[in-house]
Order: C-alpha cells, then structure tokens, then sequence
C-alpha cells in the first residue's frame, strides 16, 4: 500500500484530487491533513471509503505533527494555502504563516525521512500579461507576483526549488491556471456567480469584465498532478493548463445563458485592486513530456458540469451564502 499525504486535502482543489486517487489508484491509502480553516469541509471527503482514507485535523506549520506524518509516507502532495486574493488585501498575515512557514516546515520534514514531495502552485506567481499579448506563461517566465498571496505562493515555489538544489529533495513542481468545479467555495468567481443566480441575486462583475483566466476544470488538474508526481522529473515544474481563456464578462454571461437567464442581467461593481489583466498558460512540456491531456476540453460542458453540482447540492453552500455575500457588500463587491 503506497501512503500518501494530501495537505488541503479538505478544500476545493485538494479534495477533488483525493477523489481521483481514490477512483484511479486502489493500492493507495490517502492522509487528508487539514486546518479546516473557513475553506476547508469536511463534507468535501464525504462518501469515501473510510479504509482508504484518514483525515487529520492539524496545521502544517507544526512541526511535530508534520514530522510524526511524514515519517510513515511515501509521498507528500502539498495544496494547503490561504488562496483568496481579496482576503490577502485585507489581512496578509495568515497567508505569510501559512503558505511560507508551512511549506518550510513540509519541506524539512521530507527532507529528514527522503520521502517524495509534490508542490500545487499557481499561474499568479508569473504576474499578468497584457490582452493583446500572443504570449503565454511558460515554466522560464520570470516570476512578477502582483498581491500578497501570488507573492508568498512564488516565494513557497522558490523555497522547494532552494531545498531540491541545496538539500536534494525529491520534488517536483507544478503552476496551474483557475481552476473550477465542484466543491469551491462560494466566495470565488465562478461558485459566486452561479449561487447568486441560485438565490436570487443579480450576478456581480468586477469593473469592464475583461480580465481574462485561464481555466481549467478541478479534474483534470488532478489528473495532471497524479502525472507529474508519477512520471515528473525530480527537480522540474510542469505548467497546468487547457487552453481554456476566457474573459470574465463571458464567463457571467455564459452561466447566465446556461442558467435560463438575459446574459446581460448582471451588475457591475468595484474592481479588485491591482486586479491582473490575463493570465495564460502554455502546458506543452507536460502534454508532450509526460502525454497528459485535459478531458474537458470544451468549456461551456465543464461550466454546465459545474452549475449542475452547485444546483443539486445546495445543502453544502446556502448556510454560508449570507456571510459571503454581506462580506462583498462592504467592499462594495
């Protein structure tokens, strides 16, 4: 039996990849280890059979228990960060502990036991492009973090290139571009809008809309990530991504055609500040490297996918839905 530990394993991201592993690799016994801070559900692992998954209710900066963990793996697959950019405007400091004390404290627990160890990063450590730029990230793009989360996760991204370099741990890294699909909490973009349609409330757009993302179903993010950590390159960063941009004007307008609704009942409000233009990413490495390849390569059936989950499983988000939504209105969000 291969153990492996999936911190953030409880959140949006991480507990869509401990559903994979569980589906695709039946020798593989899953260690959820998890803060459950606001982000984190328990309901998100719910219906998974309990001999070949255990979850831990712990902290990634401490040091003890991430040593007593690691010490009986055989991989670490680490997703846990605070991720929202608008909570890293208004308090940095949980982002600082988490996504730079705990990688530090992941790392040297591997780094004593030689066990394997797979970083999830993020496409916003690279900054943003312009609009009419025909470029795309690539695992050479300098890094140019732009808030405080995208600059502790490029700094959580160089501490495991530093310690693969000095200390020859076993690592790999991967940058993925937006990801969306069940499970993510209802104060992110694509979850927000489909839940305000949901409920009643006139979907909300930062400023002009135009920004764009890069999206990429949760699915095939977890399947590109049980690549890379089986077949990646010790010491190499593999991009995610399936060419799926779209400005945010289209993305709101698409969910509200899907939904039955005018694609233009939505209501402009206040832009994010330093709010990223694009980001796009260019997955070729991987694609011809390792041969991943999406599933869902036509957007519009993944977002359909998406609206579904959100619409029959409105018991996992309506008790949060006031909270989110009273919070965005004092921002004028």
């Amino acid at each position: 039996m291969v153990e492996v530990i999936v911190t953030g394993g409880a959140g949006f991201i991480g507990s869509n990849f401990v559903h994979h592993v569980v589906a695709e690799r039946p020798q593989w016994h899953v260690t959820v280890l998890d803060k459950l801070t606001y982000a984190g559900n328990l309901q998100n692992l719910s219906g998974l059979p309990e001999d070949r998954v255990a979850f831990v209710h712990g902290d990634i900066a401490d040091a003890d228990l991430v040593d007593s963990l690691v010490a009986k793996a055989d991989a670490v697959v680490h997703y846990a960060a605070e991720s929202h950019n608008d909570n890293s405007l208004q308090n940095p400091r949980p982002f600082i502990d988490t996504n730079l004390i705990g990688t530090y404290t992941l790392l040297e627990a591997v780094r004593r036991h030689g066990v394997r160890f797979h970083h999830i990063s993020t496409d916003e450590v690279y900054g943003d492009l312009e609009l009419d730029d025909p470029n795309r990230f690539t695992e050479h793009t300098a890094y140019n973090p732009s808030s405080p989360y995208s600059s502790t996760k490029a700094g959580s991204d160089l501490l495991v290139r530093a310690w693969i370099r000095s200390f020859g741990v076993q690592a790999t890294i991967s940058n993925c571009s937006n990801n969306y699909g069940p499970y993510q909490h209802i104060e992110k973009f694509i979850p927000r809008q489909i839940t305000n349609v949901l409920s009643g409330i006139r979907p909300k757009l930062y400023g002009t809309g135009l920004n764009v993302r890069d999206w990429i179903h949760t699915n095939d993010h977890s399947s590109a990530v049980l690549t890379v950590l089986e077949e990646g390159r010790i010491g190499e960063t593999y991009l995610i991504g399936a060419n799926g941009e779209k400005n945010n004007k289209t993305v709101i307008e698409l969910i509200l055609e899907l939904m039955g609704k005018n694609p233009h009942d939505f209501d402009h409000v206040n832009d994010r500040p330093g709010h990223d233009m694009r980001y796009a990413i260019d997955s070729t490495k991987l694609r011809t490297e390792l041969g991943w390849q999406p599933t869902f390569t036509d957007f519009r059936s993944g977002l359909a996918d998406t609206i579904d989950w959100y619409s029959t499983h409105r018991e996992w988000w309506q008790a949060q839905k006031d909270e989110v939504e009273e919070r965005y209105a004092r921002v004028g969000q």
